[in-house]
């Protein structure tokens, strides 16, 4: 398993998105590429890099997202609004080693079926999940869909994987489903990667566990709570 921090790009430099603040981003982290390099310095492979101002409609800084990809310090997985076949081609020219789609991707499949086709490999689908439903915008609209049964339409498509973030059925979304999560994992035959809910290192070894083939990392990370280098260690492929 690999685990993945996470770079959040908000007007022009990097931000900590703290709980309940990813429309309007956290305090600032400075220059996004000297903070990608600290993360290769410390021993990671890959970076998730959201473009906050792309996802929730308020601008783009896909400028700087391509200078990050191309920096070259790790391996990018571009995500945050991508919702047109151009966005994704811009990406993976710039250097993308893969790019994140979430919500047209869901609720137009025709279009998920063509991307997927055109850039076989390449295009990982993300999903929030509640109670087996998938939910986009934000954990605001419920699309009457199983998420088991989105995975059974998805097989056999050129998927170069699935994100996921599953909240445990008490509502605590600082807890993981662990059990749903092994059983999405066991029903994919594309990589299954996992984000948020993770505090410890137990929590990256139950993740580990279950079969989970990556897991992106934002605030234990920032905050300290895991120790950067230790889990990079341990964390790597």
């Amino acid at each position: 398993m690999i685990a993945i921090p996470t770079l959040d790009l908000r007007h022009g430099t990097a931000v900590r998105t703290l709980v309940n603040s990813a429309a309007d981003g956290g305090p600032s982290l400075g220059n996004p590429i000297s903070l990608a390099r600290t993360w290769a310095t410390a021993g990671f492979r890959r970076l998730h890099v959201v473009d906050l101002d792309a996802a929730n409609g308020g601008g783009s800084n896909a400028a700087l997202m391509e200078e990050i990809i191309r920096d070259g310090a790790l391996d990018v997985q571009a995500a945050g609004g991508v919702e047109s076949t151009d966005a994704i081609e811009r990406l993976i020219d710039a250097g993308a080693g893969r790019v994140v789609v979430g919500a047209r991707a869901l609720e137009e499949r025709d279009w998920l079926e063509a991307a997927a086709e055109s850039f076989p490999g390449l295009l990982v689908l993300e999903t929030d999940i509640r109670e087996r439903r998938v939910v986009t915008r934000g954990w605001v609209r419920s699309l009457p869909l199983d998420i088991f049964d989105v995975i059974e339409e998805l097989d056999g498509l050129p998927l170069g994987g699935l994100l996921v973030s599953a909240a445990h059925p008490d509502g605590n979304r600082g807890s993981a489903d662990l059990s749903l999560i092994e059983d999405i994992a066991q029903a994919c035959d594309f990589p299954v990667m996992a984000v948020g809910a993770v505090q410890t290192m137990n929590d990256l070894r139950a993740l580990e566990h279950r079969g989970i083939s990556g897991v992106v990392l934002g605030n234990a990370l920032y905050s300290g709570t895991l120790d950067p280098r230790a889990v990079a260690q341990e964390f790597s492929e």
